[in-house]
């Protein structure tokens, strides 16, 4: 077992030779920023066994869960979206509040955690919808995320601005056989997030502070709600990017934090462990976050990853293989190439300049 790894307060940047990098690491990535192919990027943040190896901030325009900020210079303490990481931190959440007792366990039914609505559970093929299928995004209820977020029809601004935001998602007709289809939804997280409010008697942000980013350290966040005053479990999270990167070490580290366990490894492990694939080539799906495989210099063969991936260019990948966790910010919110820049950077920045573990 990997030995838990607490990154220091002070965050000292190590040489990157001294962590297996090329010597150039954060000329190369200054130089890309510089000749626009890393369009949008505002920082980047990388950690390799423990030790921060490199950290880098830009300037560009932002937007705060869709309001713009203008022109943004960003720090060490500048709050960033993180949209759809949002997600995977709310599969982190319910991880905690089933080790307390507080959840029921992925095979619960889904329904009668959601009793306000008899008329829905009634439904023979409803009734048979599971908790761990709103984790995998494998519920099989009709939903387009394709279309744009400026677009009202995309069914998580529709849910944002529907009267009852559960019954919005619960009622949406059944497209698929439950379990057998992944389809991206902020709807599905959304349940995720009443479950582990209802469960634990606290509101999803009031969850968050107490039962991971106080054991952490961490202070600062913001978490956005909807018109309804419901915090976005799918989308509306903000923290600053070495916090962020605090949570990607603790992952990393099978959900130790010093002498402390945040998390428990057996929920992490089945959240490395593929429940799906997805409509992404190559990509796969588990507990609200990503999976895939990646070459890198320093291994032989395509390694697994595992990763948080927002609207923009939010990313939070992990490569446990390699020892290795990374922070990307962007702010190409709703382009068709956002995916582009922070590829980039996770390729031919970060796996690309690792020579040796």
């Amino acid at each position: 077992m990997m030995p838990s790894v607490s990154l220091a307060a002070d965050w000292p940047i190590a040489a990157p030779t001294a962590l297996g990098f090329e010597a150039d690491l954060a000329e190369k990535l200054d130089a890309g920023f510089r000749s626009g192919l890393l369009n949008g990027l505002h920082s980047v943040l990388i950690a390799r066994k423990g030790q921060m190896v490199l950290e880098r901030y830009y300037k560009g325009q932002d937007e705060s869960w869709g309001a713009p900020l203008g022109v943004v210079e960003f720090t060490p303490e500048t709050l960033h979206d993180l949209r759809s990481v949002t997600k995977s931190i709310v599969g982190l959440l319910y991880g905690i509040a089933l080790d307390r007792g507080l959840v029921p366990p992925p095979s619960a039914p889904l329904l009668p955690l959601f009793p306000d609505y008899p008329d829905l559970a009634a439904d023979p093929q409803r009734a048979r919808l599971t908790v761990g299928q709103a984790l995998a995004m494998t519920l099989g209820l009709a939903w387009d995320e394709m279309r744009p977020y400026t677009d009202p029809a995309n069914s998580e601004i529709a849910m944002e601005n529907a009267p009852d935001r559960y019954r919005f998602i619960l009622e949406q007709p059944i497209a698929a056989e439950p379990g057998t289809r992944w389809t991206y939804s902020g709807g599905a997280v959304a349940l995720i997030g009443a479950i582990i409010a209802r469960g634990t008697g606290q509101s999803l942000p009031d969850f968050l502070k107490t039962a991971l980013l106080a054991p952490l350290g961490i202070e600062a966040f913001e978490w956005a709600s909807g018109q309804d005053g419901i915090p976005s479990a799918a989308s509306g999270l903000r923290l600053r990017p070495r916090d962020l990167l605090r949570i990607g070490q603790l992952v990393l580290n099978q959900g130790a934090w010093g002498n402390r366990q945040i998390i428990s490894a057996a929920w992490l492990a089945a959240t490395a462990t593929p429940e799906t694939k997805t409509e992404e080539d190559g990509f796969e799906y588990s507990r609200l976050w990503w999976l895939g495989r990646l070459p890198t210099p320093a291994l032989p063969g395509p390694r697994r990853w595992i990763g948080g991936l927002g609207n923009g260019g939010q990313r939070l990948w992990l490569m446990p293989d390699a020892d290795l966790v990374a922070v990307i910010h962007c702010g190409n919110y709703n382009a068709p190439d956002q995916w582009v820049t922070p590829l980039r950077v996770w390729r031919e920045i970060v796996l690309g300049n690792l020579r040796s573990v």
